[in-house]
């Protein structure tokens, strides 16, 4: 699986960015999928998951009820909508595939190059 990820920018605090993640070689629908986050100096860090299905969600706390996570098998997408962008949310974000459901960054085994978000005050 190869991840590719796109739709980063500059946007100002309070505004709404979405990032997405095109999959291509294996199909994506049996994997977990999820968002991390890398900000300057700071370890990469969870920000949220989606189950194969769509149905379970999970988020960091730091994002619960600003970002949203969907995904489209059939497009072997799947996509971060994020709301009232805070200048803590800058970071480079990755997408990532996995087996297992998990926050847990080792237990991701495929990952995009990142895209970057940065949030200006």
């Amino acid at each position: 699986v190869q991840l590719q990820a796109f739709g980063g920018g500059l946007v100002q605090a309070g505004g709404s960015l979405r990032v997405s993640c095109a999959a291509s070689g294996r199909i994506i629908s049996g994997y977990v999928m999820a968002w991390f986050r890398q900000a300057p100096g700071k370890e990469r860090e969870f920000v949220s998951a989606i189950n194969w299905s769509g149905i379970r969600t999970s988020y960091a706390d730091s994002v619960k009820g600003r970002f949203t996570i969907s995904r489209d098998n059939a497009k072997k997408t799947v996509s971060l909508k994020m709301n009232s962008l805070k200048p803590e949310d800058t970071a480079v974000y990755y997408c990532a595939a996995g087996s297992s459901w998990s926050v847990r960054e080792e237990e991701y085994d495929y990952w995009g190059q990142g895209t970057v978000v940065t949030v200006s005050s």
